[in-house]
């Protein structure tokens, strides 16, 4: 690519299932016997679905007791809580830039969420993830929306993400209506 831009949004790679499972061993190892599935959601959890080489990752909790516990815990491998950021139903973990190197959780880009099992934003992540998985022409479709927007951006990841709350809004909404989900 000219100017030495990396590319946004990259070919569907089958080493995001590898890095997914990768991470999510080390969340169970972290989170044994607590109440919690570990879902990948997100573009990199649709083969053949090109996107941000970013693992998109919740942890769904089947008990809202058990959050202080799941921070504790996640704490231990390393991550640090930041709020929902403005998303009710879904609480943002980070790495800490102080935690001790862990070679996956630091070498895999990620995005690690925990949401209540009866979050509105987890069924939006689980409904609209299902829905690309089974009806290809959408994943198609929502694969040359996201190659348009990242053209449009000229690759910049700040540009990409306001122009894709913009014009990928209407076509997410429309799938989730699709997929027996009510957009708020």
């Amino acid at each position: 690519m000219a100017n030495n831009i990396p590319i946004l949004i990259q070919e569907c790679n089958p080493q995001w299932a590898a890095n997914f499972l990768a991470i999510q061993k080390l969340l169970r190892v972290a989170l044994v016997h607590l109440p919690v599935s570990i879902e990948h959601i997100g573009s990199t959890a649709i083969p053949g679905l090109a996107a941000k080489p970013i693992i998109d990752i919740d942890i769904v909790m089947q008990e809202q007791t058990a959050f202080d516990t799941i921070k504790d815990r996640l704490a231990t491998i390393g991550y640090r809580h930041h709020g929902n950021q403005g998303i009710p139903g879904r609480e943002v973990f980070k790495r800490d830039a102080t935690a001790a190197v862990q070679e996956v959780l630091d070498s895999v880009a990620h995005h690690l969420y925990v949401c209540p099992a009866n979050s509105e934003e987890l069924q939006r992540h689980l409904r609209f993830r299902d829905y690309l998985l089974t009806h290809e022409d959408a994943r198609i479709q929502y694969e040359q929306l996201k190659y348009a927007i990242a053209t449009e951006a000229n690759q910049d990841r700040k540009r990409y993400a306001a122009l894709k709350e913009i014009k990928a809004t209407a076509f997410i909404n429309n799938i989730l209506e699709k997929a027996g989900h009510h957009q708020l």
